[in-house]
């Protein structure tokens, strides 16, 4: 079933009802459109059909959409249990040739293609054989083009230049760790300065002190260890935390809390599921992890409710290295939290007051949680800049700029530095003696592979990509949040987060030689990187010029939710909150040649200045005046000592 693809044919995207991973289906999608080659993504009739082939007019509705359509190519995507997917897909197989719709039948089928887990794909491929091909989620984008069969001369112009860029970096990484070197890669001694390991110690001065020696970046990672009975977790996590220090390869440890330690601090949870993490329930079991990760500095996550007095708690108990704020996001917006988008900003603005009086940095957790969502390019660094301009008009005097690469996965590197390039642009404009910015890049949520060989090339490739957004910076970026490359497959353990930092480090060092020895070309200039960023620079300007013409404060909890309720920070992948969301939720998302943009009902891109208006002209359907300033009192935290 092996036939060249044409740009006459047609590509059949679908995936059973019950599966709700739409990211490569879209991602794919989007490759081919790039193409000029027309998909069709099956609609809720076609998909409920296909999870549910026992029904007796499943293969009728699925034949009649095949033909409606004139496709020719069809893939199936199931992201969930792997014997569920090979059910699915055989069923699937089975009445294709049922209703002789295979290319060999005299059908329109010329080729067959099922993206699930690995081990979904391996039972697939060794029934099918060369009948299907298959992908597990973690191909490159030229891999996904090739086994499509799309050659090269269907390709637009310039794609295969574009693309290069991401392959020339997977062939150093793959050099790299085929080599081994990374595995020399020492610690770093990081004393020196007044405070170091102690309850003085602040991240700018570690900072400071390894600018002047010539030891940055700082490396932030999480760990957080899990296991049924709560204690036990607790116990096994101190046991890491010691572990950690003593190899001395991790500067900064972020504790991966429990939901409920977010949701549900210092209350029984006998009745609550846990989702993960670690079950941290008292401020004593705080102070317990800091006394166990002497000397690194120690953060975690910021609560979904009671959001200042926990930020208060952590302070006093493990002297949190920074304080990290969602603004719109993990509350009854994303189904992460109890609170109202309005009370979520209500309590975040209150925490950056806290912080504020701390002097400790403010981390805007923000850009990717819209990119999550469907959100455009634009929309990321908007959302970025807005969280910047509020923490200084708040008295933040240093932001960590947290930068997501790889959202969505199918981002080109290209787009990917002109993104971080243009958002680096517009928050440094606000840098001043009372406001510095810190860089700190991490790769994707969902970048790496199952396949543990390929996530620690990938994890060595999204590190040069880190070192390619600031290249002539030796200082940049001055913190890395290393994602350990076992993500895809399994939770990461001490030796696999001192792995991961090796790697990090390593990569970024030895890609830096290979540029000073220009045996890596240095993509500081590249003319369509310095064209993407402009264009997403300007439409950033253009959408912030719109908020604060149309929003009297823009920069308090009510003008951010302004904002977002009018429709200028588009999510239309958001599922709850509709009503309240309707001017967000109601945009077309996109992607386009590497990058994400707003669309209208043709795919059309809408530019960003077109959009401002018209979301200025929605501001006046838009609630004023709902919040309700109140004190928020926290007996639980109050009796166990934690709030002064």
């Amino acid at each position: 079933m092996k036939f060249p693809v044409s740009r006459d044919e047609v590509f059949g995207l679908v995936r059973p009802a019950i599966d709700v991973h739409t990211l490569g289906i879209t991602s794919v999608a989007a490759l081919l459109n790039d193409c000029n080659i027309r998909t069709v993504v099956a609609d809720k009739a076609v998909r409920e059909a296909v999870g549910r082939p026992d029904r007796f007019n499943s293969v009728v509705l699925l034949e009649a959409w095949i033909r409606r359509h004139r496709i020719t190519r069809l893939g199936l995507s199931y992201r969930l249990d792997p014997q569920q997917g090979e059910m699915i897909f055989n069923c699937l197989f089975s009445q294709i040739r049922s209703c002789e719709l295979l290319a060999d039948q005299g059908g329109p089928l010329r080729s067959l293609y099922f993206a699930g887990l690995p081990e979904a794909c391996r039972r697939i491929k060794q029934e099918h054989g060369n009948r299907v091909e298959v992908f597990s989620g973690d191909e490159t984008f030229d891999e996904t083009l090739e086994k499509l069969g799309i050659e090269s001369s269907v390709r637009p112009t310039g794609m295969a230049e574009e693309i290069a860029y991401d392959e020339a970096r997977l062939a150093f990484a793959r050099e790299w760790i085929w080599k081994g070197e990374y595995q020399k890669e020492k610690p770093i001694d990081r004393s020196g300065y007044d405070g170091f390991g102690n309850k003085q110690d602040r991240l700018v001065s570690r900072l400071r002190h390894s600018a002047r020696q010539g030891l940055l970046p700082l490396v932030r990672a999480h760990a957080g260890a899990y296991l049924p009975n709560r204690l036990d977790a607790l116990k096994l996590f101190l046991e890491w935390c010691r572990d950690l220090a003593a190899t001395g390869f991790l500067d900064i440890l972020s504790i991966g809390t429990s939901q409920l330690s977010q949701s549900h601090f210092g209350e029984d949870w006998d009745d609550h599921p846990n989702g993960g993490g670690v079950p941290i329930n008292s401020a004593e079991e705080f102070r317990a992890v800091w006394q166990a990760s002497r000397p690194m500095l120690v953060r975690t996550y910021a609560g979904t409710n009671r959001i200042p007095q926990l930020a208060r708690m952590y302070e006093e108990t493990i002297n949190m290295a920074w304080h990290t704020l969602s603004f719109w996001w993990f509350c009854q917006v994303d189904e992460r939290g109890p609170l109202s988008v309005g009370e979520n900003l209500q309590q975040h603005l209150e925490t950056l007051r806290f912080v504020a009086q701390t002097g400790k940095p403010f981390e805007p957790n923000i850009p990717h949680h819209f990119g999550f969502r469907g959100a455009d390019d634009v929309t990321y660094v908007v959302s970025a800049v807005l969280a910047a301009r509020t923490a200084k008009a708040l008295g933040v005097r240093y932001l960590i700029l947290q930068n997501m690469l790889n959202i969505p996965k199918c981002t080109w590197g290209i787009q990917d530095l002109a993104k971080s390039r243009a958002i680096i642009s517009l928050v440094r404009e606000l840098e001043d003696k009372e406001f510095r910015v810190f860089l700190q890049p991490r790769a994707g949520l969902d970048y790496f592979s199952p396949d543990l060989e390929k996530a620690r090339i990938q994890l060595a490739a999204v590190s040069a990509l880190m070192d390619d957004i600031e290249p002539h910076n030796k200082s940049s970026p001055e913190l890395v949040h290393v994602v350990s490359f076992s993500e895809g497959a399994h939770l990461a353990d001490p030796p696999i987060i001192d792995e991961s930092i090796k790697i990090t480090r390593s990569s970024i060092a030895e890609y830096r030689r290979l540029k000073a020895a220009g045996q890596v070309h240095c993509i500081h200039s590249h003319p369509e990187v310095r064209r993407r960023q402009e264009e997403i620079s300007s439409g950033a300007r253009a959408i912030l010029r719109a908020i604060e013409e149309s929003i009297a404060q823009p920069y308090t909890a009510e003008g951010l939710y302004q904002a977002f309720a009018a429709g200028f920070l588009p999510v239309p992948h958001v599922g709850e909150c509709l009503e309240e969301c309707a001017h967000a939720v109601k945009w077309r998302t996109k992607v386009i040649q590497g990058g994400v943009k707003v669309v209208d009902r043709m795919s059309r891109p809408i530019p960003p200045e077109e959009r401002a208006q018209l979301t200025a002209e929605s501001i006046r359907s838009v609630p004023q005046g709902y919040l309700v300033d109140r004190k928020i009192s926290d007996p639980i935290l109050r009796s166990r000592g934690a709030v002064n």
